[in-house]
């Protein structure tokens, strides 16, 4: 498989470093997990692949080469082609992410005209194509809702709509789950894997819950005191994990999680 994404980041807020010399790859149709504690600077590694980490007030050295080409030398109005378009993102708080004064359809159109610029017609295609990938009707009465008339996995998939509209080569799911109860929780993590399948779209899925970041990825990378402490696939780190910090977050699970098959093979 072709790399995607490599980096060699080092992050830091202030006096601060949280991240460092993280060197991380993600191959072309994979899905990658990330994992670590709250605040252990996931979610800002996932800021800096977006070129957002400065609205954070957070500085990033080192390296970030997307299909080749160096990204931390881009200017502003680069970021904003490939932002999106290339690389999409899924934040944790799907509410609070929709604008509540806009109709569903009115952000999924404003989201598509960022990078295309065809007319009503081929938006509305898009639109209610990206609809059925996340299983959410695509229909106007749907469409013609506010945020506040849908519920909190439908927000969610919603933002994953909004996501995929563009057919990005790499999603990047931040805690996607963590607002939502279990069986929205299951349904969603089936999503992802239908969208990895289906689209062939690479993921980096971050979070903090093991047992979930098994289910859907190929290999797992553990994030402690600032630096990847391990990368493996699924397999090695739940029954063969090298590194103490994996093996006391493996040893703290009440049980075993279930790894899909093809997981189980994964190679690194």
């Amino acid at each position: 498989m072709a790399a995607l994404l490599q980096t060699r980041l080092t992050i830091s807020y202030k006096d601060k470093t949280v991240l460092r010399e993280v060197c991380l790859e993600i191959n072309e149709g994979e899905v990658l997990g990330l994992v670590g504690h709250s605040g252990c600077g996931k979610s800002s590694l996932a800021l800096a692949v977006l070129g957002l980490l400065g609205m954070k007030d957070g500085k990033v050295t080192g390296s970030i080469r997307w299909k080749g080409e160096e990204l931390l030398t881009l200017k502003e109005s680069a970021w904003l082609k490939l932002r999106g378009k290339e690389i999409a993102f899924v934040p944790q708080s799907p509410l609070s992410s929709l604008n509540p004064a806009l109709r569903i359809e009115t952000q999924l159109a404003e989201a598509w005209k960022l990078h295309q610029s065809g007319g009503k017609q081929e938006c509305q295609k898009a639109i209610l194509a990206a609809l059925e990938n996340v299983s959410l009707p695509a229909e106007k009465e749907f469409l013609r809702r506010y945020p506040s008339e849908i519920s909190v996995g439908q927000a969610q998939r919603v933002l994953i709509a909004m996501a995929i509209l563009h057919r990005p080569s790499l999603l990047i799911a931040d805690e996607p789950t963590s607002a939502l109860d279990a069986i929205t929780q299951s349904e969603i993590l089936d999503l992802f894997s239908h969208l990895n399948r289906k689209l062939g779209m690479s993921i980096l899925y971050i979070s903090h819950d093991l047992p979930s970041v098994a289910s859907i990825c190929d290999r797992i990378a553990i994030v402690n005191d600032g630096e990847i402490v391990e990368c493996a696939p699924p397999q090695q780190i739940f029954f063969a994990p090298t590194h103490a910090f994996t093996r006391r977050l493996v040893a703290a699970l009440p049980s075993m999680p279930q790894m899909p098959e093809k997981r189980r093979g994964a190679s690194a």
